[in-house]
């Protein structure tokens, strides 16, 4: 069994720890408190388990060395290799919760999440994919007893959106949904098709961790703000009043556009909310971008421009190509049975990180013969 990492850097952090614990001002904030109790709780945890581990290995071989002496008592040999198979698998339980455990966490993993789905390439019916998708998500945001809030969207007169974008509140959103930003496509006869032919169209779906005013610092200087009256459904009220708010941010040249509700107000606190979001996930992609020039990401960083996923309805199946899983139930996944998919990228990006933790090469399954 191969060695763990040296547990030597964890055990640093968890003295600090207690040093900072230990002093009289400790609780003057009670939730910066909080937080290092939390990380203390969970490094003490870590470092009992890996005394542990190293305390089974100690037995074990020494269980060993008993099992093959030839001069020992057989008595004593037969129960040494008895208990040699329980003892190889707690240690290797104990090895994989002590790797699991040096995994840092993503610090936006317990964030609430914005989601924007935009039609690309397929006209017509990209924008009802569109809304298929965003259907498909709201349903599989019901099944976790996840709140969803609108924030905008774009319709068109055939009933799919151009864009479309919404809040999603409840618990570890955004890890559940991280990895589903992307090219999405789909390949199916459209409604609008009178020959019968299969179309290829595209969807892009972004997944911003809910931003907060700590998180993004923005100049109101550097902000263009404009309002005008909403277009569209949506009632007396927001056809006849100036509550459509468009925002400019002049040193990216990100645009957010927020006509969903009636009053300005809410319409502007909606709109920041987003490019907050954006700005948020712009400065962690930069982040990414730095460490991904020493390690590439097998995984596949969720660009936009990366198709990472092709739902087939003449087959009935659906592929991310990221990971080369391919399932044959497209019914149910556009129902929000997306929890398999799910479940396949957080086992590939374990395992990646697992992979560089332990200084191995990562070799994930990858997506061959379906298109």
């Amino acid at each position: 069994m191969d060695p763990l990492p040296d547990i030597a850097p964890f055990q640093r952090r968890l003295d600090e720890l207690n040093a900072q614990m230990a002093a009289p001002s400790f609780y003057a904030s009670s939730r910066r408190a909080a937080e290092v109790t939390r990380e203390q709780q969970k490094l003490a945890q870590l470092v009992a388990r890996h005394q542990a581990f190293e305390k089974l290995g100690r037995e074990l071989h020494e269980a060993e060395a008993l099992a093959r002496d030839p001069a020992g008592d057989p008595a004593f040999r037969e129960l040494a290799a008895q208990e040699l198979p329980g003892l190889e698998r707690r240690r290797a339980a104990l090895r994989e919760a002590v790797l699991g455990a040096m995994i840092p966490p993503d610090p936006t993993d317990s964030r609430n999440t914005v989601m924007e789905i935009r039609a690309g390439t397929g006209g017509d019916e990209a924008a009802l994919f569109a809304a298929e998708l965003a259907r498909l998500y709201q349903k599989f945001a019901d099944t976790h007893g996840w709140k969803v809030e609108p924030m905008g969207s774009s319709a068109t007169e055939r009933g799919g959106f151009k864009e479309v974008s919404f809040l999603i509140s409840g618990q570890d959103v955004y890890r559940q949904l991280k990895f589903e930003s992307g090219v999405h496509r789909v390949q199916r006869v459209p409604v609008t098709e009178a020959n019968g032919r299969i179309h290829t169209s595209t969807v892009t779906v972004a997944v911003l961790p809910e931003a907060e005013e700590v998180d993004v610092r923005i100049d109101p200087q550097e902000l263009e703000i404009t309002v005008q009256r909403a277009s569209g459904p949506g009632g007396q009220g927001v056809n006849t009043t100036d509550s459509a708010v468009r925002i400019i941010h002049k040193p990216t040249g990100m645009i957010v556009f927020c006509a969903d509700g009636r009053s300005q107000q809410k319409n502007k606190a909606s709109a920041m909310a987003v490019l907050r979001s954006r700005l948020l996930k712009l400065k962690e992609d930069e982040e990414r971008a730095k460490y991904a020039a020493q390690r590439r990401s097998q995984i596949g960083s969720g660009d936009r421009s990366e198709r990472i996923r092709t739902y087939n309805f003449p087959q009935n199946r659906v592929t991310d190509h990221r990971i080369g899983l391919t399932l044959y139930n497209l019914p149910q996944v556009m129902e929000g049975g997306i929890d398999e998919l799910i479940a396949g990228l957080h086992q590939a990006d374990y395992e990646e990180k697992l992979a560089a933790l332990t200084g191995q090469t990562y070799a994930p399954a990858r997506f061959t013969g379906e298109d």
